[in-house]
């Protein structure tokens, strides 16, 4: 399939048809902060096509099915094909245009994690398992996928609100898996965390560490490989006690947390996907000011 730049602005008649309300309310929201608008060099406001989507799913609201309009972009399985080739092939730059023209048409990032980039690693590793692929493609394939998540990662802290909640997280000791927790926290930065990633291969004693002094909302945990389960659960527990002390959230998920081993942890959510996190995100942390729909009020007097 071939990957072409979609259009990354939008007009207030197309962003009131994308979220099934009148022009007047998207005009509205724009005038109350609800909804950020950027004024072209002709003095037109135009409005950031992921930034209407994504405001769609932060409050819930609904919205016209863009795959009527934009084809088969958001079919999970078609952009998960795309990214495959574009990774096995050492397209980096094709498969940032993959991720960021399907966020842009309203992918989630849960979705994207979940239905689009988790299968495309999982068969490319299954590939090299079978000798279809050579490692160092494998290994390349990782890296390309990581910068491409990056990328999108970057543009999404550029359009963050002020005064957001803290999230931080990462992986356990001897666990050196960096994709899954760079998803995690592009989980959260959609729903309005500033998610700070600590990366793989952290001592509790550390993450502790990290706790007490950044004092955050929520910790997400991302376990995928276990070095030595017994002391992954001794050391586990001192952490999610000072967790607890200081009221903070922990979301645990990875393949490494089998069912017996979750079985002696305590923990405040666990997903086996990010749309677990992505809805306890959203719960934890509403968005501030929902949009009124609706004729606004008249002034008395």
């Amino acid at each position: 399939m071939p990957v072409q730049s979609q259009p990354a602005y939008l007009s207030t008649a197309k962003a009131a048809e994308l979220l099934a309300v009148s022009v007047s309310s998207v005009k509205r929201w724009v005038n109350e902060g609800v909804l950020p608008a950027h004024v072209t060099a002709g003095g037109h406001r135009k409005l950031l096509r992921s930034e209407v989507l994504a405001l769609a799913r932060q409050t819930n609201l609904p919205t016209v099915e863009a795959a009527g309009v934009e084809g088969h972009w958001l079919e999970p399985d078609a952009v998960r094909s795309t990214l495959q080739e574009a990774l096995v092939r050492g397209r980096g730059a094709q498969a940032r245009l993959v991720l960021r023209n399907a966020y842009d048409l309203g992918m989630s990032p849960e979705t994207l994690a979940d239905q689009v980039i988790a299968p495309a690693m999982r068969n490319i590793g299954h590939d090299w398992e079978r000798e279809r692929l050579e490692i160092w493609q494998e290994h390349r394939s990782t890296q390309l996928c990581a910068a491409a998540v990056a990328d999108l990662k970057h543009t999404l802290e550029s359009r963050a609100e002020r005064n957001r909640p803290v999230a931080i997280g990462g992986a356990p000791e001897g666990d050196h898996y960096t994709l899954a927790t760079q998803l995690a926290q592009l989980v959260l930065l959609d729903y309005g965390w500033e998610a700070i990633n600590v990366g793989p291969n952290t001592p509790f004693t550390s993450l502790t560490m990290a706790m007490r002094e950044l004092r955050p909302k929520l910790i997400w945990l991302s376990v995928s490989y276990l070095r030595d389960s017994a002391e992954f659960i001794r050391t586990y527990r001192e952490f999610y006690r000072s967790a607890e002390r200081q009221g903070v959230a922990v979301a645990i998920g990875g393949q490494a947390l089998a069912e017996k081993i979750r079985n002696s942890m305590a923990y405040t959510t666990y997903g086996d996907g990010l749309n677990v996190l992505a809805t306890f995100a959203r719960t934890l942390h509403p968005r501030p000011r929902r949009p009124r729909r609706g004729r606004p009020r008249r002034s008395r007097g």
